[in-house]
C-alpha cells in the first residue's frame, strides 16, 4: 500500500508561515514604494505552491529513500530563506515607519512606508533584494524540477496536508509510570542469582553485561532489577546508576561514578583526584553500580576508569547494558543476551498501550489486525509500547488497516537505521507536533529535561500563537508535550518528578527528521556545524570553553542559540551578538561569569526568548527594551539584579516575565498595561521568601 501522510508535512509548517508573510501588506506596500518588480512575489508564491504540492508525498517518501530525505532537508532550508528575506523587509519598513513617526504625523501606517521609500535613494538595497528573491526562485525551480527524478506525487489539494489541530486526546498524566515488565521473569532471576551469589574468586568487582539490540529494553530491565526491593536484602553499601553513552571519556565517567555513589557534585579538574575520591568514597564498601548505554572497545581507557572500582568490598557489582558482545569482552563480563519478546509477552505489552484503560477484550477484528502489526514490530518492546500508543488514537478499523499495510515496514533500516514502528508513528503526527518534535535533536542522548526546556524552544514558533487565539502558547505546549508523552516518545524518570529522557532510538528519529537543521555541538567532536544550521545547542564538558564559530559556519543564520549545561565563553558578548541577525531564541543561562549586556543587544530584533538566569549579570541595559518582538524574559537566580529597566512596559509582545531569587524589589512602571502579561517572581516577606504569580488582564 502506498504511504498516506495522515498527520501533515513538517514542510507545511515552515510554507504556512512563509505564506502568511506573503499575504502582509508590508511586504506589498514595500514592493510598491521601492518600486521593486512585484511579479517576483507572485512567482515566489506560485513557486511554493508548487513545492507545497509535493510536501505530502516526499515526507513518506523520506524513510524510504535517502535522496527525498536530502531533497526536502534542501527545500526546507530554502523556504526559510525565503522567510528570512521576508522577514528583513517586514523589519526595514517597520523601522522606517517608527523612525518617521519621530518627526512627522501621518494619518495611516501605509502612507508613511510608501512616503518615505519614494524619498529614498538607495538602489543597492533594491538590487539586493531581487538578488536574493531570484536566487531562491532559482534554488526552488530547480528543487521542483526533480520531483520526476524523485517519483514524487502531487497532493491532489495544495495544503491538504497542514494539520493544526491539537492533539485529541489530552490527558493529565499520559504515560504510565508502573512497575510492569513482560516476558522478562527469567532474565531478571538470573541477575538476582548473579548479585546474590558468593562464587567470585577474585577480590574485584564482579561485572555483568546485559547485550542486546536498540529498544529491546536492556536499561528497563536494569532499572527494575535496581529498584527491586530484593536488591536491598543483598546489603549493598553503596547504588549507584550512571548513564555512559556514545563517548567513553575516561575523565567525564570517572566523575559522575563519584558524583553517583558520593551523591554530590564534584569539580574536580585532575583525574588522579577523582580517582582519589572515588577510592576513599568505595574502600571496604559493598557497592552496586549500572553502567547504562556502554560503548566502548578500548580496553585500556576500562582499566583506567576501573582502577578505584577495584578497592570495593568483596560482593560488589558492575552491572552493564550494551548493544555490543564486544564491549561485554573489553570490560572482562560475562555476559547475557536478551533476546526480543515472545509473541504472547508481546501482544500483552501492545495491548496495554492500545487499549490502556478499557478492561474489555477487544473485537475479534481489532485483535487479528492489531496481532499483524505487533509480529512487524519483531519483539521490540520500544516499537510495541510506540505502536500501542498510536493506535491508542485511532478509533476504526480501517485507521489500524492503513498502519499495518502502511509500506514503510518494508524500508530497510540499513538504510536510514531508524526503526520502522518509530517513524510510521511519527508520519501520524500533525504538521506543528513534527516541528516540536524536531527540536528534542538539540538535546544530547540520555539528557534529562524538564518540560519546560521545550517550552520555551516552542515558544519561538509562530503557529503557537496564530493558530489557536483562544488559548494560551503554554496551554498549546503543554496538549504538545503531552501527546508526545501519550505516544511513548518521552519517558518520565520519576513519578513524583517531572523530569523526562528519550530513548537512543527515539533521539535517533529526531536527529534524522531534523538534518542539520537542528544541531548539537560537542566542544571537541570532530562534527562541523553545517551551512544550514538555523537551531543550535552547545555542550561542554568541565574546563572547557566556547570560544565562538571561527569558520564552522554561517551563524547569521541562527535562529536558536543554547547551551545544555554551564557555559563558560572565551570571547566577548558584544562579538557573540555581532553575529547573530536572525536570532529568534538566546538563552545564556548558566554562562556564570556573565556580568552585563552590552548594547548590542537592542541588534536583535527579531529575538522573541531572552534566558538569562543563573548569571552575574547586575544590570539590564535599556536597549533590551528595543526588542519590541520579545515575549519571554527570564532572569531566575540572576541574585545581583537589583533592579529591571524602567521602559520595560515597551516590550508590547512580552508575555511571561520571569525573575526569581534575585534583589529586584519592585515591578517596572506601566507594565499593567501590558495585556495578558504574567510576572513570576518572589520577595522576601518576614524571614522567607514568598512567591507572586501576576497576570494582567485587558
Amino acid at each position: 500500500m502506498a504511504l498516506e501522510l495522515v498527520g501533515g508535512a513538517l514542510l507545511s509548517v515552515f510554507l504556512e508561515v512563509a505564506f502568511q508573510k506573503l499575504a502582509s501588506p508590508q511586504i506589498l506596500d514595500f514592493f510598491r514604494a521601492r518600486k521593486l518588480d512585484q511579479k517576483l512575489l507572485n512567482k515566489l508564491e506560485t513557486k511554493l505552491h508548487s513545492i507545497h504540492s509535493l510536501a505530502d508525498d516526499a515526507e513518506g517518501k523520506q524513510f524510504t529513500d535517502p535522496h527525498v530525505r536530502n531533497w526536502l532537508l534542501k527545500v526546507k532550508d530554502v523556504v526559510l530563506d525565503a522567510e528570512d528575506l521576508l522577514d528583513d523587509i517586514q523589519m526595514l519598513s517597520k523601522r522606517k515607519v517608527d523612525d518617521d513617526s519621530e518627526s512627522q504625523t501621518f494619518t495611516g501606517c501605509t502612507c508613511k512606508v510608501l512616503d518615505f521609500f519614494k524619498s529614498s535613494p538607495f538602489s543597492s538595497l533594491n538590487k539586493e533584494i531581487e538578488s536574493r528573491m531570484k536566487q531562491i526562485l532559482d534554488d526552488l525551480e530547480f528543487l521542483s524540477s526533480q520531483k520526476g527524478d524523485l517519483g514524487l506525487k502531487t497532493a491532489s489539494g495544495v495544503g491538504s496536508g497542514l494539520s493544526n489541530d491539537l492533539p485529541h486526546k489530552s490527558q493529565t498524566t499520559p504515560l504510565v509510570v508502573g512497575t510492569d515488565i513482560y516476558g522478562r521473569d527469567h532474565d531478571k532471576e538470573l541477575i538476582f542469582d548473579w548479585l546474590i551469589s558468593d562464587n567470585n574468586i577474585q577480590n574485584q568487582p564482579s561485572i555483568l553485561s546485559i547485550v542486546g539490540i536498540g529498544g529491546v529494553g536492556k536499561t528497563t530491565l536494569a532499572q527494575h532489577v535496581f529498584n527491586d526491593p530484593r536488591v536491598d536484602e543483598a546489603k549493598f553499601d553503596v547504588k549507584a546508576w550512571v548513564c555512559v553513552s556514545e563517548e567513553f571519556d575516561v575523565f567525564e565517567v570517572s566523575r559522575v561514578i563519584l558524583e553517583a555513589v558520593s551523591e554530590s557534585t564534584d569539580h574536580s579538574k585532575d583525574l588522579e583526584m577523582i580517582h582519589r575520591r572515588l577510592k576513599e568514597n568505595l574502600i571496604e564498601k559493598k557497592f552496586f553500580l549500572v553502567l547504562d548505554d556502554v560503548w566502548i572497545e578500548n580496553q585500556s581507557k576500562w582499566e583506567e576508569v576501573q582502577k578505584s572500582l577495584v578497592f570495593g568490598a568483596k560482593g560488589s557489582r558492575i552491572l552493564v547494558t550494551t548493544r555490543t558482545k564486544e564491549v561485554a569482552s573489553t570490560m572482562g563480563s560475562k555476559d547475557h543476551s536478551l533476546k526480543q519478546l515472545e509473541e504472547y509477552d508481546s501482544w500483552k505489552l501492545f495491548a496495554k498501550h492500545a487499549f490502556r484503560d478499557d478492561d474489555t477484550q477487544p473485537n475479534a477484528e481489532f485483535k487479528e489486525i492489531g496481532m499483524k502489526i505487533v509480529k512487524k514490530c519483531k519483539g521490540l518492546p520500544l516499537a510495541l509500547k510506540i505502536m500501542g500508543s498510536l493506535l491508542y488514537k485511532k478509533s476504526s478499523i480501517s485507521e489500524w488497516k492503513s498502519v499495518f499495510q502502511s509500506e514503510i515496514w518494508e524500508f530497510s533500516q540499513n538504510r536510514c537505521d531508524i526503526v520502522p514502528a518509530l517513524a510510521l508513528s511519527y508520519i501520524h503526527f500533525s504538521s506543528h507536533l513534527k516541528v516540536c518534535f524536531a527540536y528534542c535533536a538539540l538535546f544530547s542522548k540520555d539528557y534529562e529535561f524538564r518540560k519546560e526546556d521545550l517550552f520555551q524552544l516552542w515558544m519561538t514558533e509562530n503557529f503557537l500563537h496564530c493558530s489557536h487565539h483562544s488559548r494560551t502558547p503554554e496551554d498549546v505546549c503543554q496538549q504538545y508535550f503531552n501527546d508526545l508523552l501519550s505516544r511513548s516518545f518521552f519517558q518520565q524518570l520519576d513519578e513524583k518528578e517531572e523530569v523526562f529522557v528519550m530513548h537512543d532510538l527515539v533521539h535517533d528519529l529526531a536527529k534524522y527528521v531534523g538534518g542539520d537543521m537542528y544541531f548539537m555541538w560537542e566542544v571537541g567532536k570532530s562534527d562541523k556545524i553545517q551551512k544550514d544550521t538555523r537551531h543550535f545547542s552547545v555542550k561542554l564538558r568541565y574546563n572547557q570553553y566556547f570560544d565562538g564559530f571561527g569558520k564552522l559556519c554561517n551563524s547569521e543564520r541562527l535562529r536558536t542559540f543554547m547551551p545544555t549545561g554551564f557555559l563558560l565563553i572565551n570571547m566577548s558578548i558584544h562579538e557573540l551578538f555581532s553575529k547573530f541577525k536572525l536570532l529568534r531564541m538566546l538563552s545564556l543561562c548558566f554562562v556564570l561569569d556573565l556580568q552585563e549586556l552590552p548594547d548590542s543587544i537592542g541588534n536583535l530584533e527579531h529575538l522573541r526568548s531572552l534566558d538569562l538566569s543563573n548569571t552575574a549579570i547586575k544590570k539590564l541595559p535599556e536597549k533590551i527594551c528595543s526588542l519590541t518582538h520579545l515575549q519571554i524574559l527570564k532572569l531566575n537566580f540572576c541574585r545581583d539584579l537589583e533592579d529591571l529597566p524602567s521602559n520595560l512596559y515597551l516590550l508590547t509582545n512580552l508575555y511571561r516575565l520571569e525573575f526569581i531569587e534575585t534583589k529586584v524589589r519592585k515591578v517596572p512602571p506601566h507594565l499593567e498595561k501590558r495585556k495578558n502579561l504574567e510576572v513570576v517572581m518572589n520577595f522576601s516577606v518576614g524571614h522567607g521568601r514568598e512567591f507572586f504569580t501576576h497576570l494582567w488582564s485587558q
